[in-house]
């Protein structure tokens, strides 16, 4: 059983580990990750921030270690739904350094190696973002037809699960039909996947509600063990993979204010930059808010 541990910002941000007795399998858009052998693995939250699919220049600290305390959390409470990626092993069975320790002690995941699936979860429980673009041309969402007249912002009737390809590095995710997924994984696995996702965004959407948090949208990945058992990896319910709103300052018909990284998307939305590698410079400022939104939302949702 994972614990979540105090978020302590270090004095610098980690824009990028080298961890030289480990093997480095990929560096994504946020995370590390190093090969420890055949059957584990360590992930490693860097504070690098993506927004639209592309690397921000600069770093936000401690952010990385905000994200691990959230997943962890969110990993815990829900592992009766389904099995997740954790492994038994810990920081001390690795060839690290002290130094080594002490960095990744807040920002890392020791798991199994699993084979991921090819596809995203995506669970949307609100009517905003590429949504409500999509309903407003089409009246339904990702071809999911939807009732007349809602607004910005509106909660669905009922939670909605829109998949989509996982993107290769550098390129965008892109929604595809239920019917495509199950072409994709087969037609059992694609039902498990929908069903557990919906159970994990209610659960979780239910909890955070009495902590003040309305979790808008949010997405979550899957692999499968050696026996073909569905398993939940990567990252859940953090800043980076939904979009938390404050309950008190929701209206429906208004874009909220957001406590993730909708708050530097917003702020991109507002310059002449296509959308395309590399990243403009963001100001401090934004970078100091977005930092606090992070920490002001892991302490909201965590006791």
């Amino acid at each position: 059983m994972t614990q979540p541990t105090d978020i302590q910002v270090p004095p610098t941000p980690v824009m990028e580990t080298n961890l030289p007795t480990l093997e480095l399998i990929a560096r994504g858009k946020v995370r590390d990750i190093y090969a420890i052998d055949a059957e584990n693995m360590l992930i490693v939250t860097t504070d690098r921030l993506s927004a639209f699919d592309v690397i921000m220049p600069a770093p936000m600290p401690g952010k990385g270690e905000v994200l691990t305390r959230v997943a962890r959390f969110w990993f815990d409470r829900l592992e009766d739904v389904i099995p997740n990626h954790f492994s038994s092993m810990t920081l001390d069975d690795l060839p690290l350094s002290d130094a080594e320790k002490q960095m990744l002690s807040q920002r890392s995941m020791l798991v199994r190696r699993l084979k991921p699936l090819p596809v995203e979860a995506i669970v949307r429980g609100y009517l905003i973002g590429s949504g409500w673009k999509d309903y407003q041309e089409s009246g339904s969402l990702c071809g999911i037809e939807l009732p007349a007249g809602l607004k910005l912002a509106d909660k669905l009737p009922e939670p909605i699960f829109t998949p989509s390809t996982k993107a290769e590095f550098g390129d965008h995710d892109m929604n595809i039909s239920f019917e495509q997924m199950k072409q994709q994984i087969g037609t059992a696995l694609a039902e498990q996947v929908r069903d557990v996702s919906l159970t994990l965004y209610q659960r979780a959407s239910a909890y955070a509600l009495q902590r003040g948090i309305i979790i808008a949208d949010t997405k979550f990945e899957f692999g499968v063990d050696e026996n073909n058992e569905l398993v939940l990896i990567d990252e859940i319910l953090t800043p980076d993979s939904s979009r938390f709103w404050p309950l008190d300052h929701y209206q429906p018909g208004h874009n909220p204010p957001s406590f993730d990284k909708q708050f530097v998307r917003d702020y991109l939305e507002t310059l002449d930059w296509d959308k395309t590698s590399p990243g403009p410079d963001l100001p401090d400022e934004i970078i100091a808010k977005t930092v606090a939104k992070y920490q002001e939302v892991a302490s909201l949702l965590l006791p």
